[in-house]
């Protein structure tokens, strides 16, 4: 059985452009190394690894003007990634300082989700976009006492893509190197569950077995892939469509072994204590997260450009055409969580042996984004009986 395909799990229907923003500076953020069974899935999508940096709060619309909100300030992260367009393009637009009125925002940018969770629990930001392994282990971490997820962000942008001189189909991974972004991190639960499901076995802590998982970071498996070190990997974009530039060729898009081709990569979190003290800044920025969904749809090669230029800016070089347009059209921007598949999720690492059977229950508030989607005359989002108790 392909790995998302279980009958029990049914799914209901990276930094910005800141304007008058000042020089930021780096600081190194160092996530625990520990394998424990939770930590194992503490790594976030692109870029995921567990010594990180993460930029110092930088203000965004320092001349903000409007109604005045219950917080003078609010402290957002998120990655400098393509799966993180959302506050990439709403960020670069002023759509969310709109809505924020007087309240500025004040960003921080992660390489890696276990960062952001201690920034988070720290109360160095007070909201984030981030992948669903680290929301499910700091979650799980916490008791369920530190964070609530708030909405969707993105679904999608993951492939296997592989060299074709050595692998010609999914019947021909026996023996070959595969490489994923970290040990237990959303892409590297997704391959072991797939492999699973294809019958092979394979240790997941070592990556040892039928087929090798060789846990190599985003930036340095383009090199693996020229060297020939790896025959192929289960990466996001767009690290995907940069191995494709290089010779390789897409043999599995993630999204067509799920239910309606959807499965959430980039959720929307918050610290539960700002959202009991500011439920009026969140549901500003939720106002901001969903108007920018409605953007990026509405002028996508606008909001392509705006991301392009978020990530130059962050990594120092923008992404070349070939790179970019099949990255970006492979993401679907959404406020939709798809809450079935974050727990299909879950149990998929709790199959590959990295994780045991967490408590989800409470995971979602998405009260407030429910109330903006009416506001616009839109259906509410389910939250899989996972929701606010």
């Amino acid at each position: 059985m392909a790995p998302h395909q279980a009958p029990s799990h049914r799914t209901p229907s990276d930094r910005p452009a800141r304007p008058n923003a000042g020089r930021i500076r780096r600081t190194a953020a160092a996530a625990a190394a520990g394998l424990t069974a939770v930590a194992l899935l503490s790594a976030c999508s692109y870029g995921s690894k567990a010594d990180t940096k993460a930029d110092t709060a930088a203000t965004v619309g320092s001349s903000a003007s409007g109604p005045k909100l219950t917080a003078d300030t609010v402290k957002i992260g998120y990655f400098a990634n393509l799966t993180h367009g959302t506050p990439l393009v709403g960020l670069q637009e002023g759509i969310f300082q709109k809505e924020l009125g007087a309240t500025q925002v004040k960003t921080q940018v992660f390489n890696a989700g276990p960062a952001e969770i201690e920034a988070l629990n720290a109360g160095s930001i007070d909201i984030g976009w981030i992948g669903p392994s680290p929301a499910i282990n700091g979650y799980t971490k916490s008791d369920g006492k530190s964070l609530k997820i708030i909405g969707g962000s993105a679904s999608g942008g993951v492939k296997l893509v592989v060299n074709p001189e050595k692998i010609g189909s999914l019947d021909d991974l026996k023996g070959k190197k595969i490489a994923t972004p970290q040990l237990g991190n959303t892409q590297d639960v997704a391959l072991l569950n797939y492999l699973a499901g294809k019958g092979y076995k394979v240790d997941a802590a070592s990556g040892a077995g039928d087929v090798s998982v060789v846990r190599t970071d985003n930036k340095v498996t383009p090199d693996a892939y020229r060297q020939g070190s790896i025959d192929g990997a289960w990466v996001p974009e767009p690290t995907a469509s940069k191995l494709v530039t290089l010779g390789a060729k897409v043999l599995l898009n993630e999204k067509d072994v799920w239910p309606d081709k959807k499965f959430v990569i980039t959720n929307i979190i918050v610290s539960q204590k700002f959202l009991k003290e500011h439920p009026d800044v969140v549901e500003a920025v939720l106002r901001g997260s969903v108007n920018t969904n409605a953007f990026i749809k509405a002028n996508p090669d606008k909001a392509k450009a705006d991301a392009n230029e978020a990530i130059k800016k962050e990594a120092g070089n923008a992404l070349e055409p070939a790179v970019l347009d099949p990255a970006w059209s492979d993401i679907d921007f959404l406020d939709d969580p798809l809450a079935n598949t974050l727990q299909a999720e879950a149990d998929h690492a709790v199959t590959a042996g990295l994780l045991k059977k967490p408590n989800l229950n409470g995971i979602y508030d998405l009260t407030l984004l429910n109330k903006v989607l009416a506001a616009k005359g839109q259906a509410p989002v389910a939250d899989a009986e996972l929701g606010a108790k």
